[in-house]
């Protein structure tokens, strides 16, 4: 199992690897996180999950395409934010779901510059 800044680092990383622009490392809720236009986008809860950045009519779909990687809490229902597991999301859907957190959170005009 992780640590949370090890966690955070591979956060870091795989933004970096996906070429997502305009990046702020913050935190979100006391714990460390990724936002663009000042918004987060990407978050470290513990040690054992991060927290992305999700339409709300998405996540029904992550949660059956994935079970043991995506999931969902009474705290986080009817929320546009989804857990994962992070020791079970291999870096390419990682890489891929932060692509994803990013525009969603993204100004529109930064989005738009966004060639990923």
């Amino acid at each position: 199992m992780a640590d949370v800044d090890s966690i955070f680092e591979r956060l870091k990383t795989l933004a970096a690897e996906a070429c997502l622009p305009g990046i702020e490392e913050a935190s979100h809720y006391g714990q460390p996180a990724l936002k663009v236009g000042g918004k987060a986008f990407v978050s470290v809860k513990n040690d054992e999950t991060i927290v992305l950045a999700i339409p709300i009519e998405e996540k029904e779909r992550l949660m059956e395409m994935a079970p043991d990687i995506y999931f969902q809490t009474d705290h986080y229902r009817g929320w546009p934010s989804l857990p994962a597991r992070v020791d079970l999301i291999g870096d390419d859907e990682l890489k891929v779901r932060l692509a994803a957190a990013w525009r969603y959170k993204a100004p529109k005009k930064l989005a738009a510059t966004y060639q990923g």
